[in-house]
């Protein structure tokens, strides 16, 4: 695939997909022309010190077909995208700005209630939307609605996050269940006939983030595992920090209905996306305490300590299997679902 695309010299949806063309993409050609110390971090957000208050700072772009779906809406799914993306860096977010990029014809009644939507996020989330911007682009140009949210918080003192300070020792906590959100948009958008009750997950997730921080001071890496899912975004981190991350497959929390649909279909939950879970790199003694905070949480009920870092294997990401053997859990190669969020 990379070969392609290096011969077709054009941008794939594989570029998108949050694996490792788009991994390559961000280090090979977007990283270098813009090379910064902050951007180098390659952290959800990155942090700012300004005059001795640290600000985090944030920004994404939600293109989800369709735009709307069972437990959230393009609108509801930006405001809490990059709410998480503040909260993963340890901050509490305060405040978004809110840019619509919208095709002639474009529905007002979907307007409407994707704006009531965000509203709706954004007071749940405790956030105010300060800013904004409107485009309109020829019928054709566009499909239907994309939206950028940007978003700033502030960063207690005492709280240094990041996925290079995950060190061996530490447990590996995931949130809930795996990929609610990847088969959600998939069932919609190719109109399968399952009658399930499966629902995207999109959260926010800075309340159960400020309750994690005050229970276990010493959690070292907060990440969402969107775009690429859970083994993506744990081999995101084994890069970062230089370390393994060895994880127990009959640990992994999943949706009995979600594990039905991807046995079905043929897909690995490990690399499918989650709009309302995060992972959690926690010093061993306190993996219990930031555990027992999440479970406490409506968003965490179902967390689980599914493995830990280790020093073996450094930037690579192995799972004990079901039946006792081993297998690396690689990035996400290719695209599974574009425009999954």
């Amino acid at each position: 695939m990379k070969d392609d695309a290096m011969k077709e010299n054009v941008i794939l949806l594989d570029h998108g997909s949050g694996g490792k063309i788009a991994h390559r993409l961000t280090t090979e050609l977007l990283l270098p022309a813009l090379d910064n110390p902050l951007l180098a971090q390659l952290n959800d957000g990155a942090v700012l010190n300004l005059e001795g208050c640290r600000l985090a700072f944030s920004t994404d772009t939600f293109t989800v077909d369709p735009i709307f779906f069972p437990g959230g809406d393009i609108g509801e799914l930006a405001v809490n995208g990059t709410v998480n993306d503040i909260a993963m860096c340890g901050a509490k977010p305060l405040y978004l700005s809110l840019a619509l990029i919208m095709e002639e014809g474009f529905s007002l009644d979907d307007l409407k209630n994707i704006m009531t939507s965000i509203r709706r996020a954004a007071d749940k989330a405790g956030v105010q939307v300060v800013t904004g911007d409107t485009k309109v682009v020829p019928k054709g140009a566009a499909d239907k609605i994309f939206i950028n949210t940007s978003g700033i918080g502030i960063i207690a003192a005492g709280v240094d996050l990041g996925g290079q300070k995950a060190v061996p020792g530490d447990k590996v906590i995931l949130s809930g269940t795996m990929a609610d959100h990847g088969i959600t948009v998939m069932l919609q958008r190719q109109d399968m006939a399952f009658e399930t009750g499966i629902k995207s997950d999109t959260a926010a997730l800075n309340h159960m983030v400020a309750k994690i921080l005050d229970s276990a001071p010493e959690v070292h890496v907060l990440r969402d595992p969107t775009r690429g899912g859970v083994g993506t975004t744990l081999n995101e981190i084994a890069r970062q920090a230089g370390v393994g991350i060895c994880i127990q497959e009959a640990a992994l929390p999943i949706d009995p209905e979600v594990a039905g649909v991807c046995e079905l279909l043929g897909f690995d939950p490990l690399y499918l996306a989650n709009e309302g879970k995060l992972l959690c790199v926690v010093a061993a003694d306190q993996a219990d305490m930031a555990l027992e905070a999440m479970q406490a949480d409506p968003c965490g009920r179902q967390a689980a300590i599914i493995g830990q870092v280790v020093p073996d294997h450094p930037g690579r990401v192995v799972m004990e299997t079901a039946i006792g053997g081993q297998r690396i859990v690689d990035m996400l190669a290719g695209e599974q679902l574009p425009r999954i969020c």
